[in-house]
């Protein structure tokens, strides 16, 4: 199946962006026709720093890399290198409905909060649907939060192939398994940049370590034995550690006897290992970058290549010359 998934380059990913998601893009590459983009135009309708936003694009594209994208299996380009998919935006616009757009949750909640909202993200969603049906995607893998923009992309491509015979594949979302809701340093919530609780995936290894000793937790007694089901640390722990050492930990948390501490520096030693070939890898990167500008090229090529494709079988089917 052809699968197809975008990265806002809004900043460094965390540890939650990569159980909740990037780890799931990377192994659907595997069995599937990957195209993975970085989404720099939808990151205009927040990012105002045109360094800002390069830097955090290329970040993004060593980030994947790093992370074991592979573009032997999957295509990896930029989002505004593919301008069919802005002509298409146009064309999905002036079939989409003002009442459909104005009932997404992400314009809908900034409304609600009494804050402005621009039109970028007015029409984000017409973006997103673009997007997707650009390269004849079947499957989209997305969070739960996600789920109603693929239901307007569906919507739209339907109503599009309704007016003008069968145009666009309709896409099916395939929502990811955040079954391992990583919890963040505040012991409260579930790890996101909205509550600044984060923990980077990439950086200097001391820095981490520190922000993983300072992770909040409970005032119980060294020696009380410790329920680990609803222990965050406890959770992020078996992120990382092997079916083995996870039972060992859970004996503990049983019997009592030790320290948070103790916790938080074998979470620390776990996660180091877990990505320590992703660092290596993406230090080895940022010094051949002209292999990472090559291969998002070379996606951008392969990428323009489909997306004109539909373009050409879109507007002809609606009587564009």
């Amino acid at each position: 199946m052809r699968c197809l998934s975008g990265i806002q380059p809004t900043g460094r990913p965390h540890w939650g962006n990569y159980f909740g998601a990037i780890r799931q893009y990377i192994r659907l590459q595997k069995d599937n026709q990957g195209f993975y983009f970085i989404a720099d135009l939808h990151a205009l309708t927040t990012v105002r720093d045109a360094a800002t936003l390069r830097q955090n694009t290329l970040d993004s594209a060593l980030d994947l890399l790093a992370l074991g994208l592979d573009p032997r299996h999957a295509t990896l380009f930029v989002q505004s290198a593919i301008p069919e998919v802005t002509e298409l935006t146009w064309i999905l616009m002036t079939g989409t409905p003002m009442g459909l757009l104005e009932r997404c949750h992400a314009y809908k909640d900034k409304k609600a909060k009494g804050l402005s909202a621009d039109a970028g993200l007015f029409a984000y969603p017409v973006l997103m649907a673009a997007d997707i049906l650009a390269y004849d995607s079947q499957l989209v893998p997305v969070g739960q939060d996600q789920v109603q923009h693929i239901e307007v992309t569906r919507d739209l491509a339907v109503a599009f192939n309704h007016h003008f015979g069968e145009t666009f594949v309709i896409p099916k979302a395939q929502t990811l398994d955040v079954g391992a809701k990583v919890p963040g340093t505040d012991g409260v919530n579930k790890m996101s940049k909205s509550y600044d609780n984060t923990l980077p995936l990439f950086g200097d290894e001391k820095k981490i370590r520190k922000q993983i000793m300072r992770i909040t937790t409970d005032s119980r007694p060294m020696e009380d034995a410790k329920d680990p089901t609803d222990d965050h640390l406890f959770q992020l722990y078996q992120l990382f550690a092997d079916d083995e050492k996870v039972r060992q930990m859970r004996e503990l948390y049983l019997r009592g006897g030790f320290g948070y501490g103790d916790v938080k520096k074998a979470v620390a030693e776990e996660s180091e290992a877990y990505f320590a070939a992703a660092r290596a890898k993406r230090i080895d990167l940022e010094n051949h970058l002209d292999y990472v500008h090559q291969t998002l090229r070379d996606g951008a090529t392969r990428a323009r290549e489909v997306a004109a494709e539909v373009l050409s079988r879109c507007k002809s089917n609606c009587g564009l010359m």
